[in-house]
């Protein structure tokens, strides 16, 4: 494949392929609204395997709450009439530790640097790297993440990250854009349609901070 082109598009030319189908995808999922689009897109093609791994939602009541919503929407998924008439493959949802300490000190030094910087970088790393070792240790065919679908992540980066990890942990990582062509438009109907808790930061305190400012910031205006 061109490594050029748009992961979207290539990722659309796989899907199309007869050999991809029923093939193993472990699917890092940073939240149930992000994985929406996302599990309903690919279930039809791959076994799907969510992997809830966030230590950067250093709130425990935060944490927690996303992780049930998570569960919630992929039961509800298991029971629809796609599920039901096999046209859509069962998902299964895998924990991994929820210990925050390893992200702070992760991020330790980068505390102050605003979205979309260094901090993130690292806090991605350390996410996709534990994915891409679960995924290796299960067998899975393939690894992801959900978070190509927020237009406030950096899909390039991700990817680089995602591919590095893959090559580190001997799996193949699949390289995707899913903001692309409505993918995080449909996240919001889907969010609507299935009543999903749509939080407004990311996760950690820093990024919860920041929006706070924010709105704070947009109220004076």
């Amino acid at each position: 494949m061109d490594p050029n082109k748009n992961p979207q598009i290539k990722l659309e030319e796989m899907l199309s392929k007869a050999e991809t189908k029923g093939k193993t995808l472990f699917l890092h999922s940073c939240c149930a609204p992000c994985s929406s689009y996302v599990l309903t897109y690919l279930r039809s093609t791959f076994k799907i395997t969510v992997f809830y791994y966030n230590p950067n939602i250093t709130a425990d009541e935060e944490y927690r709450k996303r992780a049930d919503e998570e569960k919630r929407f992929i039961d509800v998924l298991n029971r629809d009439e796609e599920a039901a008439s096999g046209r859509a493959y069962t998902i299964t949802y895998v924990e991994g530790e929820h210990d925050p300490n390893l992200f702070l000190e992760a991020v330790k030094g980068y505390e102050q640097c605003p979205e979309r910087g260094e901090r993130c970088a690292i806090c991605f790393r350390l996410r996709l790297s534990e994915t891409a070792k679960e995924a290796a240790q299960r067998g899975a065919d393939y690894y992801a993440t959900t978070l190509t679908l927020s237009p406030l992540k950096d899909a390039v980066l991700l990817n680089q990250i995602g591919e590095e990890e893959g090559k580190k942990h001997q799996v193949v990582y699949l390289p995707t854009d899913f903001k692309k062509k409505g993918g995080y438009l449909r996240s919001i109907e889907l969010s609507k349609e299935y009543g999903l808790y749509r939080q407004d930061f990311c996760g950690c305190m820093f990024s919860k901070a920041e929006r706070a400012k924010q709105k704070e910031q947009a109220v004076k205006q």
